[in-house]
Protein backbone atom coordinates (compact mmCIF):
# COMPACT_ATOMS: atom_id res chain seq x y z
CA UNK A 1 0.00 0.00 0.00
CA UNK A 2 2.99 2.34 0.25
CA UNK A 3 3.12 4.85 -2.63
CA UNK A 4 5.66 4.13 -5.35
CA UNK A 5 7.30 7.54 -4.87
CA UNK A 6 8.04 6.72 -1.24
CA UNK A 7 9.43 3.28 -2.10
CA UNK A 8 11.64 4.83 -4.78
CA UNK A 9 12.98 7.28 -2.21
CA UNK A 10 13.83 4.39 0.13
CA UNK A 11 15.39 2.37 -2.70
CA UNK A 12 17.60 5.32 -3.64
CA UNK A 13 19.54 4.87 -0.37
CA UNK A 14 20.34 1.18 -1.05
CA UNK A 15 23.63 -0.09 -2.43
CA UNK A 16 23.74 -2.22 -5.58
CA UNK A 17 23.67 -5.61 -3.82
CA UNK A 18 20.74 -4.64 -1.58
CA UNK A 19 18.90 -3.16 -4.55
CA UNK A 20 19.21 -6.43 -6.48
CA UNK A 21 18.00 -8.39 -3.45
CA UNK A 22 14.97 -6.20 -2.89
CA UNK A 23 14.09 -6.62 -6.55
CA UNK A 24 13.52 -10.32 -5.87
CA UNK A 25 10.68 -9.65 -3.38
CA UNK A 26 7.85 -9.29 -5.91
CA UNK A 27 7.03 -7.92 -9.37
CA UNK A 28 6.32 -4.42 -8.12
CA UNK A 29 9.62 -4.16 -6.26
CA UNK A 30 11.42 -5.59 -9.29
CA UNK A 31 10.12 -2.87 -11.62
CA UNK A 32 10.76 -0.10 -9.10
CA UNK A 33 14.28 -1.40 -8.36
CA UNK A 34 15.05 -1.24 -12.11
CA UNK A 35 14.73 2.54 -12.15
CA UNK A 36 17.34 4.12 -14.40
CA UNK A 37 17.67 7.17 -12.16
CA UNK A 38 18.79 5.10 -9.16
CA UNK A 39 21.13 2.89 -11.19
CA UNK A 40 22.68 5.80 -13.09
CA UNK A 41 23.63 7.31 -9.74
CA UNK A 42 25.24 4.01 -8.68
CA UNK A 43 26.94 3.64 -12.07
CA UNK A 44 28.31 7.19 -11.95
CA UNK A 45 29.78 6.68 -8.48
CA UNK A 46 31.91 3.77 -9.79
CA UNK A 47 32.45 4.54 -13.47
CA UNK A 48 32.79 7.96 -15.06
CA UNK A 49 30.10 8.08 -17.76
CA UNK A 50 30.77 9.71 -21.09
CA UNK A 51 29.68 13.32 -21.17
CA UNK A 52 27.94 12.91 -24.52
CA UNK A 53 26.20 10.11 -26.33
CA UNK A 54 26.46 9.99 -30.12
CA UNK A 55 23.47 9.00 -32.21
CA UNK A 56 23.69 8.02 -35.87
CA UNK A 57 20.67 8.94 -37.99
CA UNK A 58 21.29 8.47 -41.70
CA UNK A 59 24.36 10.60 -42.39
CA UNK A 60 23.72 13.09 -39.61
CA UNK A 61 25.45 13.00 -36.25
CA UNK A 62 24.10 14.82 -33.23
CA UNK A 63 25.18 15.12 -29.63
CA UNK A 64 22.56 14.39 -26.99
CA UNK A 65 22.96 15.54 -23.40
CA UNK A 66 23.69 12.72 -20.95
CA UNK A 67 20.98 13.66 -18.47
CA UNK A 68 18.18 13.50 -21.04
CA UNK A 69 19.29 10.48 -23.06
CA UNK A 70 20.51 8.42 -20.13
CA UNK A 71 17.16 8.48 -18.36
CA UNK A 72 14.39 8.95 -20.91
CA UNK A 73 15.72 7.22 -24.03
CA UNK A 74 16.77 4.06 -22.22
CA UNK A 75 14.63 1.06 -21.38
CA UNK A 76 14.04 0.33 -17.67
CA UNK A 77 16.98 -1.58 -16.23
CA UNK A 78 19.48 -0.32 -18.84
CA UNK A 79 21.87 1.26 -16.34
CA UNK A 80 21.53 -1.71 -14.01
CA UNK A 81 22.75 -4.00 -16.79
CA UNK A 82 25.53 -1.59 -17.74
CA UNK A 83 26.72 -1.46 -14.14
CA UNK A 84 26.65 -5.26 -13.73
CA UNK A 85 28.45 -5.89 -17.03
CA UNK A 86 31.21 -3.41 -16.19
CA UNK A 87 31.68 -4.85 -12.70
CA UNK A 88 31.99 -8.39 -14.13
CA UNK A 89 34.39 -7.18 -16.84
CA UNK A 90 36.55 -5.43 -14.23
CA UNK A 91 36.85 -8.61 -12.16
CA UNK A 92 37.59 -10.75 -15.23
CA UNK A 93 40.31 -8.29 -16.30
CA UNK A 94 41.89 -8.51 -12.86
CA UNK A 95 41.74 -12.31 -12.93
CA UNK A 96 43.26 -12.54 -16.41
CA UNK A 97 46.06 -10.19 -15.35
CA UNK A 98 46.85 -12.46 -12.42
CA UNK A 99 46.97 -15.69 -14.40
CA UNK A 100 49.21 -14.56 -17.24
CA UNK A 101 52.45 -16.11 -15.86
CA UNK A 102 52.86 -19.75 -16.95
CA UNK A 103 54.58 -22.54 -15.02
CA UNK A 104 57.41 -23.91 -17.24
CA UNK A 105 56.94 -27.45 -15.89
CA UNK A 106 53.17 -27.86 -16.13
CA UNK A 107 52.47 -25.34 -18.90
CA UNK A 108 49.57 -24.07 -16.78
CA UNK A 109 48.84 -20.71 -15.23
CA UNK A 110 50.89 -20.09 -12.08
CA UNK A 111 48.45 -18.12 -9.95
CA UNK A 112 45.23 -20.14 -10.15
CA UNK A 113 44.65 -19.99 -6.39
CA UNK A 114 45.15 -16.22 -6.26
CA UNK A 115 42.80 -15.75 -9.23
CA UNK A 116 40.12 -17.88 -7.56
CA UNK A 117 40.44 -15.84 -4.39
CA UNK A 118 40.22 -12.50 -6.20
CA UNK A 119 37.12 -13.59 -8.14
CA UNK A 120 35.54 -15.13 -5.00
CA UNK A 121 35.00 -18.29 -7.05
CA UNK A 122 33.30 -21.32 -5.50
CA UNK A 123 31.52 -24.42 -6.77
CA UNK A 124 28.11 -25.91 -6.11
CA UNK A 125 26.18 -28.97 -7.23
CA UNK A 126 22.48 -28.90 -8.04
CA UNK A 127 20.55 -32.15 -7.78
CA UNK A 128 17.33 -32.15 -9.76
CA UNK A 129 14.60 -34.70 -9.03
CA UNK A 130 12.11 -36.16 -11.49
CA UNK A 131 9.50 -33.57 -10.46
CA UNK A 132 11.81 -30.71 -11.45
CA UNK A 133 12.65 -29.62 -7.90
CA UNK A 134 16.26 -28.52 -7.34
CA UNK A 135 18.41 -29.24 -4.29
CA UNK A 136 21.50 -27.01 -4.01
CA UNK A 137 24.61 -28.07 -2.07
CA UNK A 138 27.45 -25.65 -1.42
CA UNK A 139 31.07 -26.78 -1.39
CA UNK A 140 32.41 -28.50 1.72
CA UNK A 141 36.14 -29.22 1.32
CA UNK A 142 38.77 -28.15 -1.20
CA UNK A 143 42.08 -29.89 -1.87
CA UNK A 144 44.57 -28.15 -4.18
CA UNK A 145 47.26 -30.01 -6.12
CA UNK A 146 49.82 -28.91 -8.72
CA UNK A 147 47.41 -29.20 -11.63
CA UNK A 148 43.94 -29.72 -10.17
CA UNK A 149 41.50 -28.99 -7.39
CA UNK A 150 39.37 -31.68 -5.75
CA UNK A 151 36.02 -30.63 -4.27
CA UNK A 152 34.07 -32.77 -1.80
CA UNK A 153 30.40 -32.19 -0.96
CA UNK A 154 28.38 -34.03 1.66
CA UNK A 155 24.96 -33.46 3.18
CA UNK A 156 22.39 -35.13 5.43
CA UNK A 157 19.49 -33.67 3.45
CA UNK A 158 20.06 -35.10 0.00
CA UNK A 159 16.96 -36.64 -1.61
CA UNK A 160 16.70 -40.36 -2.32
CA UNK A 161 18.72 -41.49 -5.32
CA UNK A 162 15.67 -43.19 -6.88
CA UNK A 163 13.90 -39.86 -7.50
CA UNK A 164 16.92 -37.95 -8.87
CA UNK A 165 17.33 -37.29 -12.59
CA UNK A 166 20.38 -35.03 -13.05
CA UNK A 167 23.33 -33.49 -11.25
CA UNK A 168 24.76 -30.18 -12.46
CA UNK A 169 28.16 -28.79 -11.48
CA UNK A 170 28.45 -24.99 -11.45
CA UNK A 171 31.12 -22.43 -10.86
CA UNK A 172 29.64 -19.59 -8.79
CA UNK A 173 30.78 -15.97 -8.47
CA UNK A 174 29.26 -12.92 -6.78
CA UNK A 175 27.31 -10.92 -9.34
CA UNK A 176 28.77 -7.73 -7.87
CA UNK A 177 32.07 -8.52 -6.12
CA UNK A 178 32.50 -6.40 -3.03
CA UNK A 179 35.82 -6.72 -1.25
CA UNK A 180 34.66 -4.68 1.75
CA UNK A 181 32.24 -7.26 3.12
CA UNK A 182 31.66 -10.98 3.15
CA UNK A 183 29.22 -12.23 0.55
CA UNK A 184 25.93 -13.49 1.91
CA UNK A 185 24.84 -16.90 0.67
CA UNK A 186 21.58 -15.26 -0.35
CA UNK A 187 23.30 -12.42 -2.19
CA UNK A 188 23.16 -12.11 -5.99
CA UNK A 189 25.44 -14.61 -7.68
CA UNK A 190 25.95 -15.87 -11.21
CA UNK A 191 26.35 -19.50 -12.22
CA UNK A 192 28.54 -20.97 -14.92
CA UNK A 193 27.65 -24.52 -15.95
CA UNK A 194 30.72 -26.79 -15.95
CA UNK A 195 29.14 -30.22 -16.51
CA UNK A 196 25.82 -32.06 -16.34
CA UNK A 197 25.43 -35.71 -15.33
CA UNK A 198 22.45 -38.06 -15.60
CA UNK A 199 21.76 -40.03 -12.44
CA UNK A 200 18.99 -42.31 -13.69
CA UNK A 201 20.18 -45.93 -13.32
CA UNK A 202 23.43 -44.66 -11.82
CA UNK A 203 24.78 -48.04 -10.77
CA UNK A 204 24.23 -49.50 -14.26
CA UNK A 205 25.32 -46.53 -16.41
CA UNK A 206 28.48 -45.52 -14.51
CA UNK A 207 31.76 -47.27 -13.71
CA UNK A 208 32.18 -48.87 -10.27
CA UNK A 209 35.64 -47.89 -9.04
CA UNK A 210 35.83 -49.43 -5.59
CA UNK A 211 34.27 -49.76 -2.16
CA UNK A 212 35.05 -49.98 1.53
CA UNK A 213 32.90 -51.14 4.46
CA UNK A 214 30.55 -48.15 4.26
CA UNK A 215 30.41 -46.78 0.71
CA UNK A 216 30.63 -47.82 -2.92
CA UNK A 217 32.14 -45.44 -5.50
CA UNK A 218 30.87 -44.77 -9.02
CA UNK A 219 32.68 -42.67 -11.61
CA UNK A 220 30.95 -40.37 -14.13
CA UNK A 221 32.83 -38.69 -16.95
CA UNK A 222 34.20 -36.04 -16.75
CA UNK A 223 35.85 -36.13 -13.32
CA UNK A 224 32.93 -36.87 -10.98
CA UNK A 225 32.79 -39.47 -8.23
CA UNK A 226 29.55 -40.39 -6.43
CA UNK A 227 29.74 -42.30 -3.14
CA UNK A 228 26.68 -44.36 -2.20
CA UNK A 229 25.95 -45.80 1.24
CA UNK A 230 26.08 -49.56 0.85
CA UNK A 231 23.04 -50.42 2.96
CA UNK A 232 20.70 -47.57 1.96
CA UNK A 233 21.81 -47.04 -1.66
CA UNK A 234 21.65 -43.28 -1.02
CA UNK A 235 24.25 -40.61 -1.80
CA UNK A 236 26.89 -40.22 0.91
CA UNK A 237 29.12 -37.68 -0.86
CA UNK A 238 30.02 -36.26 -4.26
CA UNK A 239 33.62 -35.55 -5.29
CA UNK A 240 34.65 -33.57 -8.39
CA UNK A 241 38.17 -33.39 -9.83
CA UNK A 242 38.74 -30.22 -11.88
CA UNK A 243 41.93 -29.70 -13.91
CA UNK A 244 43.36 -26.18 -13.84
CA UNK A 245 43.40 -26.04 -17.64
CA UNK A 246 40.19 -24.22 -18.60
CA UNK A 247 39.05 -24.27 -14.95
CA UNK A 248 38.71 -20.50 -14.58
CA UNK A 249 37.14 -20.08 -18.00
CA UNK A 250 34.57 -22.84 -17.51
CA UNK A 251 33.82 -21.71 -13.96
CA UNK A 252 33.33 -18.04 -14.80
CA UNK A 253 32.60 -17.45 -18.51
CA UNK A 254 29.74 -19.90 -19.10
CA UNK A 255 26.06 -19.28 -18.50
CA UNK A 256 23.63 -21.05 -16.16
CA UNK A 257 22.50 -23.31 -19.02
CA UNK A 258 25.37 -23.41 -21.55
CA UNK A 259 28.95 -24.57 -20.91
CA UNK A 260 31.83 -22.36 -21.99
CA UNK A 261 33.99 -23.75 -24.80
CA UNK A 262 37.47 -22.49 -25.55
CA UNK A 263 38.06 -21.38 -29.14
CA UNK A 264 39.73 -24.11 -31.21
CA UNK A 265 43.49 -24.11 -31.67
CA UNK A 266 44.60 -22.49 -34.92
CA UNK A 267 46.84 -25.04 -36.65
CA UNK A 268 50.06 -23.91 -38.30
CA UNK A 269 51.17 -26.63 -40.69
CA UNK A 270 54.92 -27.29 -40.81
CA UNK A 271 55.70 -28.44 -44.35
CA UNK A 272 59.41 -28.90 -43.55
CA UNK A 273 59.04 -31.46 -40.75
CA UNK A 274 57.67 -34.78 -42.13
CA UNK A 275 56.79 -35.91 -38.58
CA UNK A 276 55.14 -32.70 -37.45
CA UNK A 277 52.86 -33.40 -34.50
CA UNK A 278 54.50 -36.71 -33.59
CA UNK A 279 57.29 -35.58 -31.26
CA UNK A 280 58.38 -33.26 -28.43
CA UNK A 281 55.39 -33.87 -26.18
CA UNK A 282 55.89 -33.27 -22.45
CA UNK A 283 53.81 -34.97 -19.77
CA UNK A 284 53.18 -33.83 -16.19
CA UNK A 285 51.54 -36.62 -14.19
CA UNK A 286 50.03 -36.45 -10.70
CA UNK A 287 48.52 -39.39 -8.80
CA UNK A 288 46.89 -38.53 -5.49
CA UNK A 289 44.11 -39.58 -3.16
CA UNK A 290 42.93 -36.34 -1.64
CA UNK A 291 45.47 -35.31 0.99
CA UNK A 292 48.22 -37.75 -0.10
CA UNK A 293 50.31 -37.56 -3.27
CA UNK A 294 51.55 -40.91 -4.57
CA UNK A 295 53.42 -39.73 -7.67
CA UNK A 296 54.29 -36.34 -9.16
CA UNK A 297 56.59 -36.33 -12.15
CA UNK A 298 57.43 -34.69 -15.47
CA UNK A 299 58.38 -36.68 -18.58
CA UNK A 300 59.95 -34.85 -21.50
CA UNK A 301 60.48 -35.43 -25.23
CA UNK A 302 57.78 -38.06 -25.78
CA UNK A 303 57.34 -39.12 -29.39
CA UNK A 304 55.52 -41.48 -31.70
CA UNK A 305 56.91 -43.09 -34.83
CA UNK A 306 54.63 -43.23 -37.86
CA UNK A 307 54.70 -47.01 -37.63
CA UNK A 308 53.23 -46.80 -34.11
CA UNK A 309 50.04 -45.09 -35.33
CA UNK A 310 47.35 -47.76 -35.11
CA UNK A 311 43.55 -47.91 -34.92
CA UNK A 312 43.25 -44.14 -34.96
CA UNK A 313 45.70 -43.48 -32.09
CA UNK A 314 49.23 -42.19 -31.64
CA UNK A 315 51.19 -44.22 -29.11
CA UNK A 316 53.38 -42.28 -26.65
CA UNK A 317 55.42 -44.59 -24.41
CA UNK A 318 56.24 -42.87 -21.12
CA UNK A 319 57.49 -45.84 -19.05
CA UNK A 320 58.52 -49.03 -20.84
CA UNK A 321 58.19 -52.53 -19.43
CA UNK A 322 61.62 -53.39 -20.85
CA UNK A 323 63.51 -50.41 -19.40
CA UNK A 324 63.63 -50.99 -15.63
CA UNK A 325 65.75 -47.86 -15.09
CA UNK A 326 62.61 -45.76 -15.63
CA UNK A 327 60.25 -47.80 -13.43
CA UNK A 328 58.71 -45.63 -10.73
CA UNK A 329 57.59 -46.37 -7.16
CA UNK A 330 54.40 -44.96 -5.68
CA UNK A 331 54.84 -43.30 -2.30
CA UNK A 332 52.46 -44.44 0.44
CA UNK A 333 49.41 -46.71 0.49
CA UNK A 334 47.18 -45.98 -2.49
CA UNK A 335 43.62 -45.07 -1.54
CA UNK A 336 40.98 -42.37 -1.99
CA UNK A 337 40.02 -40.50 1.19
CA UNK A 338 36.44 -39.38 1.85
CA UNK A 339 34.44 -37.97 4.72
CA UNK A 340 30.96 -36.85 5.75
CA UNK A 341 29.55 -35.15 8.86
CA UNK A 342 29.87 -38.35 10.88
CA UNK A 343 31.92 -40.93 8.98
CA UNK A 344 35.16 -40.98 7.04
CA UNK A 345 37.06 -43.67 5.21
CA UNK A 346 39.57 -44.62 2.56
CA UNK A 347 38.80 -46.75 -0.49
CA UNK A 348 41.85 -48.86 -1.26
CA UNK A 349 43.41 -48.93 -4.75
CA UNK A 350 41.47 -45.84 -5.91
CA UNK A 351 43.10 -42.49 -6.69
CA UNK A 352 42.81 -39.34 -8.78
CA UNK A 353 44.92 -39.13 -11.93
CA UNK A 354 45.90 -35.68 -13.27
CA UNK A 355 47.32 -35.72 -16.80
CA UNK A 356 48.77 -32.60 -18.42
CA UNK A 357 50.19 -33.23 -21.90
CA UNK A 358 51.93 -30.28 -23.58
CA UNK A 359 52.68 -29.88 -27.27
CA UNK A 360 56.11 -28.95 -28.66
CA UNK A 361 55.52 -25.26 -27.90
CA UNK A 362 54.60 -25.95 -24.25
CA UNK A 363 50.90 -25.34 -24.85
CA UNK A 364 48.37 -27.58 -23.00
CA UNK A 365 47.30 -30.19 -25.53
CA UNK A 366 45.36 -32.83 -23.56
CA UNK A 367 44.46 -32.28 -19.91
CA UNK A 368 42.14 -34.03 -17.48
CA UNK A 369 41.67 -34.91 -13.84
CA UNK A 370 39.67 -38.06 -13.10
CA UNK A 371 39.10 -40.65 -10.38
CA UNK A 372 40.41 -44.07 -11.43
CA UNK A 373 41.06 -47.46 -9.84
CA UNK A 374 43.65 -50.23 -9.89
CA UNK A 375 42.33 -53.58 -11.06
CA UNK A 376 44.05 -56.88 -10.29
CA UNK A 377 45.26 -58.51 -13.51
CA UNK A 378 45.00 -62.23 -14.17
CA UNK A 379 48.50 -62.45 -15.62
CA UNK A 380 51.60 -62.94 -13.49
CA UNK A 381 54.69 -60.76 -13.62
CA UNK A 382 57.24 -61.81 -16.24
CA UNK A 383 59.91 -59.47 -14.91
CA UNK A 384 62.83 -60.98 -13.01
CA UNK A 385 63.21 -57.88 -10.80
CA UNK A 386 59.56 -57.83 -9.76
CA UNK A 387 57.82 -60.94 -8.47
CA UNK A 388 54.33 -59.93 -7.40
CA UNK A 389 50.75 -59.26 -8.41
CA UNK A 390 50.09 -57.07 -11.45
CA UNK A 391 47.51 -54.26 -11.32
CA UNK A 392 46.28 -52.08 -14.18
CA UNK A 393 44.61 -48.69 -14.51
CA UNK A 394 42.82 -47.75 -17.75
CA UNK A 395 41.31 -44.38 -18.54
CA UNK A 396 39.64 -43.27 -21.79
CA UNK A 397 37.77 -40.24 -23.10
CA UNK A 398 37.03 -38.76 -26.52
CA UNK A 399 40.59 -37.43 -26.92
CA UNK A 400 42.74 -40.32 -25.77
CA UNK A 401 43.52 -43.20 -23.44
CA UNK A 402 45.94 -43.89 -20.59
CA UNK A 403 47.12 -47.40 -19.72
CA UNK A 404 49.17 -47.97 -16.58
CA UNK A 405 50.61 -51.24 -15.31
CA UNK A 406 51.79 -51.70 -11.70
CA UNK A 407 53.56 -54.48 -9.84
CA UNK A 408 52.88 -54.94 -6.12
CA UNK A 409 56.01 -55.88 -4.17
CA UNK A 410 55.15 -57.80 -1.00
CA UNK A 411 58.63 -57.38 0.51
CA UNK A 412 58.61 -53.59 0.50
CA UNK A 413 54.81 -53.18 0.38
CA UNK A 414 54.81 -50.71 -2.48
CA UNK A 415 53.61 -50.36 -6.06
CA UNK A 416 55.96 -49.86 -9.00
CA UNK A 417 54.85 -48.43 -12.34
CA UNK A 418 56.43 -50.70 -14.93
CA UNK A 419 54.41 -49.63 -17.97
CA UNK A 420 52.77 -46.30 -18.82
CA UNK A 421 51.45 -45.54 -22.30
CA UNK A 422 49.34 -42.67 -23.66
CA UNK A 423 47.16 -43.13 -26.75
CA UNK A 424 46.20 -39.86 -28.44
CA UNK A 425 43.38 -39.69 -30.97
CA UNK A 426 44.65 -38.94 -34.48
CA UNK A 427 41.53 -36.82 -34.98
CA UNK A 428 42.66 -34.54 -32.14
CA UNK A 429 46.23 -34.41 -33.46
CA UNK A 430 45.06 -33.56 -36.99
CA UNK A 431 42.71 -30.83 -35.74
CA UNK A 432 45.43 -29.36 -33.52
CA UNK A 433 48.34 -29.43 -35.97
CA UNK A 434 46.54 -29.38 -39.32
CA UNK A 435 48.09 -32.73 -40.25
CA UNK A 436 46.63 -35.84 -41.88
CA UNK A 437 47.67 -38.99 -40.02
Amino acid sequence: SMPSEMLMKIFSYLDAVSLLCVGCVNKRFYHLANDNGIWLKIYSSCFQPKRTIWKMESEQTETVSLGCAALHDRKPGYWKKEYIFKQIAAVQTGVMRLVKPVDPYTGLLCKNKEAMKVSDLSWIIVLKDKNGKEHVTEKANLSFKDTSVTILWYSTNWPCLDILSTLKLFGVMPLLPDQSRALSENGPRRRSLIAEYHLANLTESSVAVGADKLVQLFSLNPGLLVGLWKEKNEIAFVMASLHYHQLLERSTLGSATVQYALPPNKPVLDDVDPEYGLHDYNLHLDMHGGSCTYLCGTFKSLFCRKGDIENGYLRLTVVSLKDNTKHLPLIGTVGLSWETDVFKGNVKDCYVMDVTLLDETGKPFWCFSAPVYMELSSKASSLYDYMGHIYTTDYADAEGKVCVEFVWLEETEEYFIVNLVLYISTKKVNNWYGTNY
